[in-house]
């Protein structure tokens, strides 16, 4: 197993699959995932001749459960030390969600500054800012992520559950072609994270003003969402994304869930091979 040890002493995991010399692409995963959420694409590109990373974000995944650094910078500097441990040079970064917001503060503070990133992607990222706020009312009010609080430390096996067979893929509206193995997957990555560092995690996520990191990013970016994400409003994520980057492409998907990268994955796959070579 391969762990990267950060400044501050804790040990960071990561999959590092493919040719030294191919071109690297690095995932970042959503909460409470790990890196085991990429398999799909993982497995995609390193069939198209890349070199793949997948990174399990502190606390989650094998990555150690410690105490402290639940946050986006602590997040960005624990990609950091992975990506300058393996000297990954012309990357493209790729981050869903809540790892969407590690690949903005991570490209902007540091990726971009040492000039080792070519381009970037955001799959149903959260950036600039979930939480409604009177400057952005298309955001998600407290009180949803104060139940999400409420929900992991009263039961987090059952919560996980019930958001992996709703809203996360979209498997509870109408007509939905539910994956009971996509369902327990998701489960387990969730349970083999720490229940504090996913419960910090979601102040992380969603109070976190990203808006000066996507301001400052200037590689090309994608930037991919569905508009029937049940988790992260496209109209406060997506849309104002590729209205502060400055050299974006939107791509918005009808009837797309969160985790599109999952259940629809041919054309996610499809999509950011186009972007990477083009």
């Amino acid at each position: 197993m391969a762990f990267v040890t950060t400044d501050d002493g804790v040990n960071i995991y990561f999959k590092d699959w493919g040719s030294k010399d191919a071109q690297p692409v690095v995932f970042h995963h959503g909460w409470p995932l790990s890196a085991d959420d990429w398999d799909s694409q993982m497995l995609f590109f390193l069939a198209e001749g890349f070199r793949v990373i997948a990174i399990d974000r502190r606390g989650h995944g094998r990555s150690d459960q410690v105490s402290e650094g639940h946050d986006m910078d602590h997040y960005a500097a624990d990609a950091s030390a992975v990506v300058e441990h393996l000297d990954l040079k012309n990357a493209v970064h790729i981050g869903h969600s809540t790892g969407g917001g590690q690949v903005a503060r991570y490209v902007a503070k540091y990726g971009q500054p040492q000039g080792r990133v070519a381009k970037a992607v955001l799959i149903s990222a959260v950036p600039p800012l979930m939480l409604k706020t009177a400057d952005n009312p298309e955001g998600t009010p407290l009180e949803v992520f104060d139940g999400f609080r409420s929900g992991l430390a009263a039961n987090r096996a059952q919560f996980y559950l019930d958001v992996a067979s709703g809203p996360f893929y979209g498997f509870n509206r109408d007509g939905a072609q539910v994956s009971q193995g996509t369902i327990q997957n998701w489960w387990r990555q969730g349970m083999t994270g720490s229940a504090q560092a996913h419960y910090e995690g979601i102040k992380a996520f969603s109070e976190t003003d990203q808006t000066e990191d996507l301001k400052a990013i200037t590689v090309p970016t994608l930037v991919m969402q569905g508009d029937d994400d049940q988790v992260v409003p496209y109209k406060a994520a997506a849309v104002l994304q590729d209205k502060l980057l400055a050299n974006s492409k939107l791509i918005i998907y009808p009837g797309y869930p969160h985790g599109m990268h999952t259940v629809h994955a041919d054309v996610i796959n499809a999509d950011l091979l186009a972007f990477i070579r083009d």
